[in-house]
């Protein structure tokens, strides 16, 4: 028999424009959880699975820029995301290297989901 009522599952959602830091624009447990992950789906956004990074995430308030401390790993999580939907970052002017530098709009939504 699988055990998956223990832990609360939850979830939340990312904003990022290209600009700056990703942002938090949803969070939630349970029902709310579920409903981000559906709205994630709905929209075709790619849901990046990670529990203990959804418990470091959940604590910022809505509207949020995640911490700096994180920015390597969201870096990493943004540019796989945008690979599976065809993007790459744009050009920079004298091709400097950036992070992430491309314009757009792709949240994230990791999720502490669980599978049998």
């Amino acid at each position: 028999m699988k055990n998956n009522q223990h832990r609360p599952r939850q979830a939340i959602a990312l904003n990022y424009d290209g600009q700056s830091a990703p942002t938090l624009s949803a969070k939630g447990d349970a029902e709310l959880a579920e409903a981000i992950l559906a709205i994630a789906r709905e929209h075709q956004v790619p849901i990046y699975e990670n529990g203990e990074l959804v418990k470091l995430l959940a604590r910022l308030e809505l509207g949020d820029a995640i911490p700096e401390a994180l920015y390597r790993t969201m870096a990493e999580i943004i540019a796989f995301a945008w690979y599976l939907k065809g993007k790459s970052p744009a050009p920079r002017p004298g091709n400097q290297p950036a992070l992430l530098a491309a314009p757009g709009n792709l949240p994230v939504a990791p999720t502490a989901e669980q599978h049998p």
